[in-house]
């Protein structure tokens, strides 16, 4: 499936819209719960979705699967625009503490259903092998839409500390599940 959507995604990118098509029917569900876990309402969710996608569509050619899979890449866009939608609304992004965020992980990233999948479990087993305040730092950033300034005044540490901490935790759930 994961070749299927790096093809329909480097299509759209040529401007077919039947690939996009194809491409927001294989992905929509996925990206509209991404975008409903950060929004927590339905027709911000929905909007989110819809300006998503449509940016999907504009950025298509910038994908590089030498850099990751097509659905992951879709999905920070989605919910950044998720993010910014709540901004734009007044509102902040909600934060769930450490504990909350890890019982709550299988409702991200399209996991739901799959707690007992290799996937989830190889995620889990990662994101156990970082520091509790990395772990819940990549957490409240990428899974609840926390900035970066929002992670700063939480942790009394300045931004770029917090890029570099996101940075080094990231890099190291990559090695783990590439292992």
């Amino acid at each position: 499936m994961t070749d299927s959507i790096n093809d329909l995604l480097r299509a759209t990118a040529g401007a077919d819209r039947t690939a996009f098509h194809a491409l927001y029917r294989a992905c929509a569900a996925k990206m509209f719960g991404i975008a409903l876990q950060v929004c927590r309402e339905r027709t911000l969710a929905e909007d989110a979705l819809q300006e998503g996608f449509v940016e999907i569509w504009r950025k298509s050619a910038q994908f590089d699967p030498a850099r990751g899979r097509a659905e992951a890449w879709m999905a920070v866009i989605v919910r950044n625009r998720a993010v910014d939608l709540i901004r734009r609304k007044g509102r902040n992004p909600s934060t769930l503490g450490d504990s909350e965020a890890l019982a709550d992980l299988a409702a991200h990233d399209g996991l739901s259903g799959r707690e007992g999948s290799d996937d989830y479990l190889a995620l889990v087993a990662c994101l156990g092998q970082l520091r509790e305040q990395d772990r819940e730092a990549v957490l409240l950033a990428y899974y609840e839409g926390a900035s970066r300034e929002e992670l700063a005044t939480r942790y009394g540490a300045p931004v770029n500390t917090i890029k570099a901490r996101l940075r080094r935790a990231l890099q190291a759930l990559r090695m783990c599940l590439d292992d």
